[in-house]
């Protein structure tokens, strides 16, 4: 008894911990800038906390770091796969501002848990899944295999709001 009370002392004396930067210098080695962190575009949050360090960000829009909403329709007569992916792919980044916002570090992402990608499509367009690897590669090449693997879903919709090409939600855990 007497053992673990000397650990619990110890454990509050500790310095806290050092702000870890892997991440973000992994970004910056890439070449990746970050937008700036958005703000809700209607009557909701941009994230809410669950139990055990759960993070549950809402729907991201694919914008650009000079604040441009990127729109467009995916299928015949509009966007291909890699203007969809690239699309994705700054939802990812907008993801990533987000976090670094809230978290002050993105090293304390400890899991990206599951991703749901709805994209803007015409009746005849059944390449969804790849245009939302935009934002899972993005992911992986940010946190690697380890943390970065998740669940997905990826579906299309006939419209989104704003008339955008692509809208993405997101769980993380998060190291408390």
């Amino acid at each position: 008894m007497m053992a673990m009370a000397a650990a619990a002392r110890a454990r509050t004396s500790w310095p806290l911990p050092k702000r870890c930067v892997h991440v973000e210098a992994g970004l910056k080695k890439a070449g990746i800038v970050l937008p700036p962190p958005g703000a809700p575009k209607a009557n909701y949050n941009m994230l809410a906390w669950g139990p055990g360090g759960m993070l549950y960000l809402s729907g991201h829009l694919p914008i650009t770091t000079s604040g441009e909403l990127l729109k467009g329709r995916l299928g015949e007569g509009g966007m291909d796969v890699a203007q969809g992916y690239e699309h994705a792919r700054w939802v990812g980044l907008n993801f990533l501002a987000t976090l670094q916002k809230e978290l002050g570090d993105l090293d304390r992402v400890e899991q990206v848990v599951k991703l749901l990608g709805v994209v803007n499509s015409t009746n005849t367009f059944t390449d969804q899944h790849l245009v939302v690897n935009g934002c899972s590669d993005l992911f992986m090449q940010a946190f690697g295999d380890k943390v970065g693997y998740h669940a997905r879903s990826a579906i299309a919709a006939n419209t989104l709001p704003l008339g955008t090409s692509v809208e993405i939600e997101a769980i993380f855990k998060v190291k408390e």
